[in-house]
């Protein structure tokens, strides 16, 4: 129909009229092996690669004056900055070439191309000659840093584009940034780019970035983790389960808050929703300072108490498998611990209760939990509580474990303070 022929017309144009001089010129600068880029090449290379250049120098000044001769030239950059040709990039810059050129099916200019096809050298030669650093595609709206971030193998582009300036923290129409393109483009279970991830953030990006629909860095966090219980191995899940730590850990550095609202996006949240599956995770939260309430609202809008115990009660009507309940009733006591000794006053929800009635297993245990929080609410709090959070405090940041057992103190007091209930020779105190 009518409405595709521009798009015909514009393919067209290449093909007819300049292609003959980009053919030309490519030609001249065929090797048997074009992306040899050994900076030990023999004199006798460097002479033909000499009489190569010379030889384009001779098209272009002939061509000059020759209809298209803009177009064919700045096609022809598209062309070397593909196969990383500084040399060549620069005489085309020389006779014209335009840097904001762009090609005529993808849209991309120079810049983007240089990013794509991972040549960091020419992509400083075209910033060092005006290319705008921080442009965006047409099509996609992506910036050089945005597809710079999606994948590992761009790992140079990447760096090279902080180094140039490029700004980490622009974003497009919808509010995504490089960081949340790195986060988003790990969430197939394959592309798993912790070092983009890690540049970005030492290059200043910033962790509160959130797109119009409500996106934030921890959405693909999340995101993957829900994944990992369905479509992969054993062995995917501990790659993701590894690669979502480590986010987590440069996330936490650079001060993302895990607990934020809405409930939807915050990984607290959600890692408390399914502590027995998540738990190592949520252990290195809220050893590393993540509130187990709403950040923002407080306990009336989510709680990490009413949580735990929702999640217990639920499981343990439902499953009448001893080892299961068992190691449930473990982590959750382990669970609740660490949030009670993560500050001096706890905070519960009003008016919070429980129902322990629906419980196949360990409701009575479930019941005592419940009742030692419900005391340590109300009453002056003991010695021995207040000591393990404020020693618990002082050993920040996580991992707080070896530090504890290399204190010069009693074992009990050490397995009291390291709140792990899996651990052999652990005792109530």
């Amino acid at each position: 129909g009518q409405s595709t022929m521009p798009f015909l017309h514009g393919f067209r144009r290449i093909v007819l009229e300049y292609q003959p001089l980009v053919d030309e010129l490519l030609g001249l600068l065929a090797t048997p092996d074009t992306e040899r880029q050994s900076s030990l090449e023999s004199p006798a290379c460097l002479d033909s690669d000499r009489s190569q250049l010379s030889a384009v120098r001779r098209v272009l000044e002939r061509e000059t004056h020759s209809p298209f001769y803009q177009e064919g030239v700045s096609y022809a950059l598209l062309k070397v900055t593909e196969l990383g040709l500084v040399p060549a990039a620069e005489i085309l810059l020389e006779f014209g070439a335009d840097l904001s050129f762009e090609d005529p099916v993808t849209y991309y200019t120079p810049l983007h191309i240089a990013v794509l096809r991972n040549q960091p050298d020419v992509l400083e030669l075209l910033v060092h000659h005006g290319a705008d650093i921080n442009r965006r595609d047409r099509i996609h709206e992506s910036s050089p840093l945005d597809l710079a971030s999606e994948e590992p193998e761009r790992l140079p582009c990447l760096r090279r584009l902080l180094r140039l300036g490029a700004d980490v923290n622009a974003a497009d129409k919808n509010g995504k940034t490089a960081l949340l393109h790195a986060l988003a483009s790990s969430d197939s279970g394959q592309i798993h780019n912790t070092d983009s991830i890690r540049l970005l953030l030492e290059g200043g990006a910033d962790v509160r970035a959130a797109t119009k629909d409500g996106d934030t860095v921890f959405t693909y966090v999340i995101y993957l983790l829900g994944e990992m219980a369905f479509s992969y191995t054993e062995e995917e899940a501990e790659d993701i389960e590894r690669f979502c730590f480590r986010v987590t850990q440069l996330l936490l550095a650079h001060g993302a808050n895990p607990s934020e609202c809405p409930a939807s996006e915050s990984l607290t949240h959600f890692c408390l929703k399914s502590f027995k599956d998540y738990f190592p995770l949520l252990r290195f939260l809220l050893e590393s300072g993540a509130a187990y309430n709403c950040s923002l609202h407080g306990p009336s809008c989510w709680s990490g108490f009413h949580i735990a115990f929702e999640h217990l009660c639920w499981h343990l009507s439902r499953f009448d498998d001893e080892t299961y309940s068992s190691d449930l009733i473990q982590k959750g006591q382990t669970l609740l611990e660490l949030m009670m000794a993560s500050s001096q006053a706890i905070q519960l929800p009003s008016n919070f209760e429980v129902n322990t009635s629906s419980c196949r297993f360990h409701g009575e245990k479930v019941q005592t939990l419940f009742c030692s929080l419900k005391q340590l609410e109300r009453s002056p709090q003991a010695l021995k509580h207040l000591c393990r959070v404020f020693i618990r405090q002082r050993l920040k940041p996580w991992p707080v474990d070896d530090k504890i057992k290399a204190l010069p103190l009693p074992d009990r007091l050490k397995w009291y303070l390291l709140i792990d209930h899996a651990a052999a020779g652990h005792e109530d105190l």
